[in-house]
């Protein structure tokens, strides 16, 4: 009598799922985790082994792999799997030694008597296997251990086995005890049937051979000559099959230790003792691939150096990206990197020739044609780099104070939308040239609670900073000077138009080339840093210590390449700032619209509601009194 090891017949599914473990959960840990697989009672056709499947709920729970299997269509093998970190490891673990451990763990549930209350316990397999997730290849090898019963076998012919197979009912027991009064599932009180009486058995089996059965038979047969049986018939019915394979066997058992032979390792295709290979690079849709290929690296960094970055606020935060320039398309490219999977482009200019060599998301072709539109290109292009990434692009003139209004109905429609656009993100990137153009960003950031970034360019330094932000928590009286200050606090003056009457060297941003990169790898770093603490966008400066998973959390940058140096400073909100004040945003909600026509047509406006013109004035009248002074004149 011969024992058919199984074929593994392992799903793709079941790869992916291992890889998620892998990166999630096991990470550096080589420990054994339990898994499911199902024999298929009713598809054998012709000779064959029986087969083993396993997909991406044989992780469990148990109740999830069941429900996935159709109903009376399988039994259900329970096993482990231990994923090791290299493949050397892999070759490196004593095989022999593995196989007696899970063959021993069999032996003990019999010994228990636990294969009493659960009979697939007999079926115990194991994987060993290594995923190489950068190549997405697969090494694996099953072990499926068979203890091997000390006695004499006699192979006959099943003629009355028919009348016990119209005893079985559903569902179906792959054990089923003989008895007078028909069939019994395997339980306890196969311990008292009497020793000096053949014990009959019908067993389901899976393989589909002539007089060779599953390995699950053989450790049942093991079990029942460690319960003591000797005279033992057992009939082996094959389901759905031709009735030619069913066949009975006698046996004559001894008290012989089963467990001191074990055998069990699957041969490959050649009948060579092996491990198998699933290189799945070739048959995962490529875009997946990718997907799965950047959060490996994210994930990696969970795995031993911060094993408590939260990576999922990173990939579901919706960013926009106010300018697709030189900043915006590095910041886009970082953003990327991190696992954002939502990125706006807003910009209102067309590609230039000048653009492709320092703006990477541009490319020569785009230039042709008058130049095609910055960000609408910049939404296909980043695409190109990752088809999942939810890009878009849209050309808007973003209203900027100090530009008198020309076209209210143009204009008032650029600002609803612009308003809709802070709405549906939760960080906004402020990467445009001007200073006039990020006025109305840093209002709206501020009114809506949002996180801000701003970045800004010279020749060879760069600003880096985040918006402080009203927190609707805490009245807003008393936010008046406590929260950190935007880009416009350290001015006096309100933004006016700065773009009229320019040179070309003026038009252009005339900057070191490396500049741009470090100033947009600081502006996406500080946005994650900032979705690391807990108070997010209201967090306040920290240039020591470990403030978040990733380290401190400054309010602003300031870098200078000349000899470079880098400034982590922080400056509080200016309570008569002409962007961020109090008074401002008190005036935007409550005139909207209305509100922004007025500081488009009229830098004096801001300066005259915030205060900013009492302090010119103060300014000036004390200048002259020092004068006065100076020159020995009284001031009355």
């Amino acid at each position: 009598m011969s024992y058919s090891s199984p074929h593994s017949f392992v799903d793709s599914s079941f790869f992916v799922e291992l890889s998620k473990l892998k990166l999630d959960v096991m990470k550096l840990e080589v420990n054994e985790r339990e898994i499911y697989g199902s024999y298929d009672i009713s598809s054998h056709s012709g000779d064959s082994t029986p087969s083993i499947s396993l997909n991406d709920t044989s992780f469990g729970p148990l109740g999830e792999f069941e429900a996935c299997l159709p109903k009376n269509s399988s039994f259900i093998a329970p096993g482990h799997i231990m994923n090791v970190n290299t493949l050397e490891e892999f070759k490196r673990i004593d095989k022999k030694q593995l196989l007696r451990k899970v063959g021993t763990s069999i032996y003990e549930a019999i010994k228990d008597r636990s294969i009493l209350r659960d009979p697939s316990l007999l079926s115990q397999f194991f994987v060993l296997s290594f995923a190489d997730l950068k190549k997405y290849k697969f090494y694996y090898w099953f072990a499926f251990p068979l203890l091997h019963a000390v006695g004499k076998e006699t192979i006959g012919v099943a003629s009355d086995i028919d009348d016990y197979v119209q005893l079985l009912s559903s569902p179906l027991h792959q054990f089923n005890i003989v008895s007078d009064n028909g069939l019994s599932p395997l339980d306890s009180t196969l311990l008292d049937h009497n020793r000096s009486e053949q014990l009959k058995v019908l067993f389901i089996d899976t393989a589909s051979q002539h007089h060779s059965s599953s390995y699950i038979l053989g450790n049942f047969v093991a079990a029942l000559s460690v319960y003591g049986f000797t005279n033992v018939r057992i009939y082996a019915h094959h389901v759905l099959s031709s009735d030619k394979y069913d066949y009975s066997v006698n046996y004559e058992l001894s008290d012989a230790d089963p467990s001191r032979q074990i055998s069990g390792w699957e041969r490959m295709a050649s009948g060579r003792l092996g491990p198998k290979l699933a290189n799945l690079g070739s048959l995962i849709d490529p875009v997946q691939l990718a997907d799965q290929a950047i959060d490996l690296n994210l994930k990696l960094m969970r795995w031993r150096v911060a094993p408590n970055l939260n990576l999922d606020i990173i990939r579901n935060s919706k960013c926009l990206l106010l300018g697709s320039g030189t900043l915006g398309s590095y910041v886009a490219r970082s953003l990327l990197a991190w696992g954002v999977r939502k990125i706006t482009f807003l910009d209102n200019g067309k590609v230039s020739f000048s653009n492709p060599v320092r703006q990477p998301l541009y490319n020569f072709e785009d230039c042709l044609e008058g130049g095609h539109n910055k960000a609408e290109t910049a939404a296909i292009n980043l695409k190109k780099v990752f088809p999942k990434v939810d890009a878009q692009g849209i050309t808007l003139e973003v209203p900027m104070a100090g530009h008198p209004v020309t076209n209210e109905k143009r204009e008032r429609k650029d600002f609803e939308q612009l308003c809709k656009l802070f709405d549906e993100h939760d960080a906004i990137f402020i990467l445009m040239d001007s200073r006039e153009t990020r006025w109305l960003p840093t209002v709206l950031g501020n009114v809506k609670g949002k996180i801000v970034i701003d970045a800004a360019l010279g020749f060879e330094s760069y600003l880096v900073m985040r918006h402080g932000c009203v927190n609707p928590a805490i009245p807003l009286e008393d936010q008046e000077e406590t929260r950190l200050g935007c880009y416009f606090c350290n001015d006096v003056f309100a933004p006016s138009d700065s773009l009229a009457d320019r040179t070309l060297d003026q038009m252009c941003t005339v900057t070191r080339p490396g500049v741009a990169m470090m100033a947009s790898s600081l502006a996406v770093e500080l946005f994650v840093s900032i979705l690391q603490h807990k108070d997010h966008q209201f967090a306040s400066h920290s240039c020591e210590g470990q403030t978040t998973i990733l380290g401190c959390l400054p309010h602003q940058f300031r870098g200078f390449l000349h000899n470079f140096e880098i400034l982590k400073l922080s400056a509080k909100n200016f309570k008569y700032c002409s962007a961020c004040s109090i008074k401002v945003l008190e005036e935007f909600n409550k005139d909207g619209w209305e509100f922004v026509k007025k500081a488009l047509d009229d830098p004096k406006y801001l300066e005259d509601l915030v205060g900013l013109t009492q302090i010119h004035e103060d300014a000036e009248n004390a200048a002259l009194e020092i004068d006065a002074v100076d020159s020995g004149d009284e001031v009355s």
